[in-house]
């Protein structure tokens, strides 16, 4: 069943096919989880009336367009390490993310709020794991670049 999985010379083989899959799955499952912690704060925002601060705004479209991404990425015939752009961007909004919210996160002690410390793991591990995407993506594209043939006769290498 699984035997054909991993013998293209792009996906790394059947190692570089679970290392891909578990990282999306973490990616899923970490944007998912920022977009319930940066939920509850808008939901509660809301309910009291207050003004939508703009930073969880931004959380909440970070962990949308992340966890669209790693859907998309799990269809079978889309191979990831041609959009390695798109993770460094992602990385890069993460880093953003993670920047914006370091005014919370520094000054508050450690442990003094569970949530502030969950918020700062969760922004920290995406940010993570969409560098390494991205590097990953980067190294399998450049390393398949030059698998093409001549348009004519197919014969010669390109």
């Amino acid at each position: 069943m699984f035997k054909n999985l991993g013998e293209h010379s792009h996906s790394g083989g059947l190692a570089g096919l679970l290392l891909r899959l578990v990282l999306r799955f973490f990616q899923f499952v970490l944007a998912l989880t920022v977009a319930g912690l940066y939920g509850v704060d808008l939901h509660r925002a809301h309910q009291a009336g207050v003004y939508y601060d703009g930073k969880w705004i931004f959380a909440e479209v970070m962990a949308g367009a992340s966890a669209i991404t790693c859907l998309i990425y799990f269809l079978p015939f889309i191979k990831s390490y041609w959009f390695f752009a798109w993770d460094f961007v992602l990385f890069i909004l993460w880093t953003a993310l993670f920047g914006i919210f370091a005014k919370i996160y520094i000054p508050a002690r450690a442990g003094s709020d569970a949530g502030i410390q969950r918020m700062k793991n969760a922004d920290l591990t995406n940010m993570l794991l969409w560098l390494v995407t991205a590097v990953y993506g980067a190294v399998v594209w450049k390393m398949n670049r030059g698998s093409g043939r001549t348009l004519h006769t197919g014969r010669a290498q390109v």
